[in-house]
């Protein structure tokens, strides 16, 4: 989370209710902030890694951290899904230009971080933030492995994590694809 919204989250809990005035009683809710729940919304990770936490995790660890938390919804090792609506995680190679493309993992994410910061805020439903730094670097490694991205050893972390280049890396800048050209 950038400063700003930092700044931004400190008053919204400090105010109260939204239109109460400095000069005005409150309702007796609202409080400023601990540094603690501050930091608790800091999880803005960028593409080049800035914003990471500390931590590592590995193939193996994610794949069972996979079945444990993850497989109910994304079933088959990612590769299905429990119901429409819910993403397949994996799969769907070369899908991406024809009639009826695969947003995988592999096949749309253009950044591995991306994948981080998605799980780190969202996953896994119900209870979304509940996982570690370790727990989401190892769900990393086990799905970019899955996907064909990384060796089934590898681990990765704030260092190795923005260094993965993504199958669609450059997708989104691809001048042959078939929408209308960019005006100029």
């Amino acid at each position: 989370m950038r400063w700003s919204s930092r700044l931004a989250l400190a008053a919204a809990l400090a105010l109260g209710p939204v239109g109460a005035q400095a000069d005005q009683p409150g309702y007796g809710i609202g409080r400023p902030p601990t540094e603690a729940e501050i930091d608790a919304w800091n999880i803005d990770v960028r593409a080049d890694g800035q914003g990471l936490p500390a931590g590592h995790g590995s193939v193996a660890e994610g794949a069972a951290l996979f079945a444990e938390r993850c497989q109910s919804c994304h079933l088959d090792g990612g590769s299905k899904a429990l119901a429409p609506g819910l993403d397949i995680l994996v799969g769907r190679t070369g899908t991406l230009k024809g009639p009826t493309p695969g947003k995988t993992i592999g096949t749309y994410w253009p950044f591995a971080t991306t994948l981080f910061d998605f799980i780190r805020r969202a996953m896994p439903f119900p209870n979304p933030q509940s996982l570690t730094a370790d727990q989401v670097y190892a769900l990393c490694a086990f799905l970019l492995n899955r996907n064909g991205i990384v060796p089934g050893d590898a681990v990765l972390d704030a260092e190795t994590l923005p260094g993965i280049r993504m199958p669609n890396r450059d997708g989104f800048n691809d001048r042959d694809d078939w929408r209308d050209p960019p005006h100029s």
